[in-house]
């Protein structure tokens, strides 16, 4: 990445219509990290189909809450789909593991978050995630000239939303755009 590219590491991704790839369509993903080595994030805006909090614990014997959580699962891309990754408020950190994306977030991957979170002592705001999106150096920069996706500032009222079908619409809010106004090609001058 050269000094004029901007780092997109706790920014919002928006994907565009007509983007092309249909692993995308309509989501939101937050960028965990971003550098001259590629790029990491996280949809936030897909939940898995018919998987619980409750589900996942079981799976990794962890011991369930005493009561039902509402933590969702989500989709957090197409890399990894067996690996667990959990975007969090900032206050919350295990040492050595948790990477501080910026002053409002963090993401943590072990298992040590999943069972404080199950036990009530986990981070105010969470979001879990099977699997992220990646990309190559380069490659993200070279899909944004391409009309790809827009960028905007994460909030924690659009990434902890409990209402994932309205993420994709927010994001596109922040920027004074709606979704009706977005065309699916690129201009040219």
């Amino acid at each position: 990445m050269t000094e004029s590219q901007m780092d997109l590491s706790g920014k919002l991704l928006i994907a565009m219509p007509g983007m092309g790839d249909p692993r995308f369509d309509r989501s939101v993903v937050f960028m965990c990290a971003h550098s001259g080595d590629g790029a990491m994030g996280l949809i936030i805006n897909q939940p898995a189909a018919d998987l619980e909090f409750g589900d996942l614990l079981e799976q990794l014997d962890i011991e369930p809450p005493s009561r039902d959580m509402a933590t969702q699962i989500h989709v957090g891309g197409p890399v990894e789909h067996g690996r667990g990754f959990v975007l969090h408020s900032s206050e919350y950190d295990i040492e050595e593991s948790t990477l501080r994306v910026d002053e409002k977030f963090s993401m943590t991957a072990t298992l040590e978050i999943l069972e404080d979170m199950a036990h009530h002592r986990g981070p105010k705001q969470a979001l879990l995630a099977l699997g992220y999106s990646g990309w190559a150096p380069g490659q993200l920069e070279s899909e944004i000239s391409h009309n790809g996706w827009l960028t905007c500032d994460a909030t924690t009222d659009i990434v902890f939303a409990r209402d994932n079908a309205q993420k994709w619409e927010m994001a596109l809010a922040t920027l004074g755009i709606g979704p009706l106004t977005l065309s699916a090609s690129a201009g040219r001058a």
